[in-house]
């Protein structure tokens, strides 16, 4: 809430600068009460000119170096020019005092208090994250919200997870007190010690809840349970804490590396607090209505729900080229697209993939925040270029989806008449009305009183603003939802915070640790050991598919994009690799990394967001084997078609 005000008020307050500037075109002069200068305006050159002579010639004969000669045409222009400023100092000052009158006081405080109030958060965004972060991590830990392959379910599932995510934490704990240590040791100023403290302080926590969660196990699991089965309960960033202790604790003796690497959260401070403004924007629409209206779209028509499926890969493409990331898009929106798709007929396992899904191409379009960092970290590529590219790929990978999805299909193809279908869909087209007029009033507010435009940078301020006006719109009008008719616009944005601290808080610990094993490869030389040049562009395309899917599989895509731009690509460009052709490889090759088991984050994140029971009942559901797996066969089918055409379809004319 502190992110979308600041960054607002950033915009409000450049707009009553001008306002201010408009009104009062000296408004710049009365911003501040300026205080009386000190000077005499009515000074006497000449006096003055002769105290300054009699001072030269009292000065002392033995001193190191001889006093320059008194030059009095000299002093008296310095002395001229003194009392011109300080005129002007005076005329400035009686100005101030004429111009600020009630009114301008009243109207440069609220100016001012905004700007204050922007500049203050401005310059607390690593401490706001950290707050988030912890925050966060100690609800997920609560409540055994952090993203892991499998949840608890029994006893065994139990002690082991918690008893691992002890042991991880108190390590951890350890690297973040060693860091504070070193960086208290090193006699050079703290930047930031309050953000060493929550560090240092939020690992504690976890870890002294887990230990109090080991001794009270909760009634609601099982007795007894598989070991092997309890290992997957280990949630994804303990498994990736102990790879990074192992290495930079064990191997390299560099107790607070781990901590180090995991700090770089905090550098990149005002990106990762946009996670949390995009997954809020997703659970607070998770309280609307407005999902269930969009699908009702489409149910008039009575099409299949492989089609369907399709619908929402396409809609759905476009919030994920503002989040830049469908991990987040996946959190934020994951639970509505699963839930309207079973609604209208589709099997779980079609819901369930297209979940995964539905962001994952989405990444290559206008106006991806990703991209322009590639753009930014690459001087060999433009925005333009690997947008454009982008585009084509985005349809590849849809058209793929369709085509796999009709493949597959179970049902008859079949479409309602549109004399029978089209009264229904216009009456589902009005009931969306007020949704849009609200959208385009909010756009039009801060285009045109904020002067902000809807893009990569504005977006996670503006949507969530959107959504809670569609809240506030349904708690009026009494269209609440369906869920619980009980709840009050109040109560949902109350939902809608707690749902988004335990989600953000997971995801931005499991970033921490991928950051941690970014640091792992770079620093045990890996890439360094890669040959110069592979002899050919096939072999060089073979490599980096394979690498690119890996570091998918472990990495978010941001630290994924900086690890790649300092290592990777430089290698590729050597072996005659386009820059553009190489970084859709890299893009597309991600997402088939969070697709692809054994880690498969989407799919984690899928699991997760529909809860455990549904989760099960997918599991169960098919009667062949690519119907029971389709949840995981349909994603790496067409992601993985998609990579095999964009990687090696251009070198049978670019590299011949």
């Amino acid at each position: 809430v502190c992110a979308i005000f600041s960054r607002s008020s950033e915009s409000l307050d450049s707009q009553l600068l001008k306002l201010g500037i408009f009104l009062w075109p000296d408004y710049s002069l009365m911003r501040t009460d300026l205080a009386a200068p000190g000077c005499n305006p009515q000074m006497n050159i000449g006096q003055e000119l002769r105290r300054l002579k009699a001072e030269w010639q009292t000065q002392k004969p033995d001193e190191l170096l001889e006093p320059a000669p008194f030059n009095e045409d000299v002093v008296r222009k310095s002395l001229l020019a003194s009392q011109q400023l300080c005129l002007e100092k005076h005329q400035a000052f009686r100005k101030n005092r004429e111009l600020s009158t009630p009114g301008v006081r009243i109207y440069r405080s609220i100016e001012t208090g905004i700007a204050n109030f922007s500049y203050s958060f401005m310059n607390n965004q690593r401490l706001m994250l950290a707050l988030l972060l912890f925050a966060g991590a100690l609800m997920a830990t609560l409540k055994q919200q952090h993203i892991a392959f499998h949840s608890i379910q029994t006893v065994t599932d139990y002690r082991l997870s918690i008893s691992t995510q002890c042991l991880g934490n108190f390590l951890l704990t350890l690297s973040a007190w060693t860091y504070r240590c070193i960086t208290y040791g090193s006699g050079v100023a703290v930047e930031h010690p309050l953000i060493l403290l929550i560090f240092v302080a939020g690992c504690a926590l976890m870890a002294g809840i887990n230990l109090v969660q080991l001794f009270f196990i909760p009634q609601e699991y099982q007795n007894g349970g598989s070991l092997k089965k309890a290992f997957l309960t280990i949630p994804l960033y303990i498994l990736m804490l102990f790879g990074a202790v192992i290495y930079f604790f064990m191997k390299e003796g560099h107790r607070e590396g781990l901590a180090i690497f995991f700090s770089q959260l905090f550098e990149q401070s005002s990106t990762f607090l946009l996670i949390g403004l995009y997954i809020w924007s997703g659970m607070l629409l998770k309280q609307t209505r407005l999902g269930e209206l969009i699908f009702n779209i489409f149910r008039p028509w009575q099409l299949p729900a492989e089609l369907l499926a399709f619908s929402a890969i396409l809609i759905m493409a476009v919030p994920t080229a503002y989040t830049a990331a469908s991990g987040i898009l996946v959190l934020a929106t994951g639970d509505i697209i699963y839930r309207e798709l079973r609604r209208v007929g589709a099997r779980r396992q079609l819901a369930w993939a297209t979940t995964a899904m539905t962001g994952s191409s989405g990444v290559i379009l206008r106006p991806c925040l990703l991209v322009v960092i590639i753009a930014v970290l690459n001087k060999e590529v433009v925005t333009s270029e690997l947008f454009g590219w982008g585009k084509v790929i985005f349809w590849i990978s849809a058209l793929l989806f369709l085509g796999f999805a009709l493949l597959t299909k179970k049902e008859p193809f079949r479409i309602a008449s549109v004399e029978k279908a089209w009264p229904e869909f216009i009456k589902a087209l009005r009931a969306l009305g007020p949704y849009f007029a609200i959208t385009a009033g909010v756009l039009v507010f801060y285009r045109w009183v904020l002067n902000l435009r809807l893009d990569e940078h504005s977006a996670p301020i503006i949507l969530p603003v959107i959504v809670l006006a569609m809240i506030f719109f349904e708690s009026r009008s009494g269209k609440k939802k369906r869920a619980d008719p009980a709840l009050c616009g109040r109560s949902r944005v109350q939902a809608s915070l707690k749902d988004t601290a335990i989600h953000a808080g997971a995801l931005l610990t499991l970033i921490g640790l991928s950051f941690a094993v970014g640091g792992i490869i770079e620093r045990s030389g890996l890439f360094q050991l890669l040959p110069e040049h592979f002899g050919a562009p096939v072999l060089t395309i073979t490599f980096l598919v394979v690498i690119f899917i890996l570091i998918g599989m472990f990495m978010d895509p941001f630290g994924a994009t900086v690890l790649v731009s300092g290592t990777v690509a430089m290698v590729a460009y050597k072996n005659g690799i386009n820059p553009v052709h190489f970084w859709m490889i890299a893009l597309v090759a991600f997402e088939l990394g969070y697709l692809t088991p054994p880690v498969a984050l989407n799919q984690l994140l899928t699991r997760q967001i529909i809860g455990e029971k549904e989760a099960q009942e997918v599991v169960r559901e098919g009667d062949g084997f690519w119907y029971r797996h389709e949840r995981i066969l349909l994603p790496i089918a067409v992601m993985g078609t998609t990579l095999l055409i964009v990687a090696y379809a251009p070198l049978l004319w670019a590299y011949r």
